[in-house]
């Protein structure tokens, strides 16, 4: 196997090197996007969270995971950022020391959406009844 191929108990998320310059890139296009470095109408009324930045083995593209404050306006703000990719790439190539400045892509983040699905399923009757009637059989065996 090539030193350069991932392996297959490798962490979820990539390598620790991947895990690392994600990281820096997320912070460097959260500091981008705070500053209003990127002149767009689009993207001036919004503030926009980037919860997680996953690079490719080689390090060459990054997929940044972005949600706009409240979850609205999300296609427009995923197409003011492809517009201004090539400014954006340029800043986080000037603050990230990498031997390539990455190919980014944008993605809507919804990890939120997931987890406000997964709550209202916990808060449906049915897994309500079933929790209740769980915590009554602990206190039973407890007793």
């Amino acid at each position: 196997m090539s030193r350069h191929q991932q392996k297959k108990g490798s962490a979820p998320g990539g390598s620790q090197r991947q895990l690392r310059v994600g990281e820096a890139v997320r912070h460097a296009m959260a500091d981008i996007l705070a500053h209003g470095s990127a002149h767009d109408a689009d993207l001036e009324g919004h503030i926009i969270t980037v919860p997680e930045v996953r690079m490719s083995p080689d390090l060459k593209l990054a997929t940044i995971y972005v949600m706009p404050l409240g979850g609205r306006d999300t296609e427009r703000v995923i197409a003011a950022l492809d517009r201004n990719k090539k400014f954006l790439r340029g800043e986080v190539a000037r603050r990230v020391n990498l031997k390539f400045a990455p190919d980014i892509r944008f993605r809507v983040d919804e990890r939120f959406d997931e987890a406000e699905r997964i709550e209202k399923l916990l808060r449906t009757p049915a897994v309500q009844r079933d929790l209740t009637s769980e915590q009554d059989r602990d206190r039973e065996e407890e007793q």
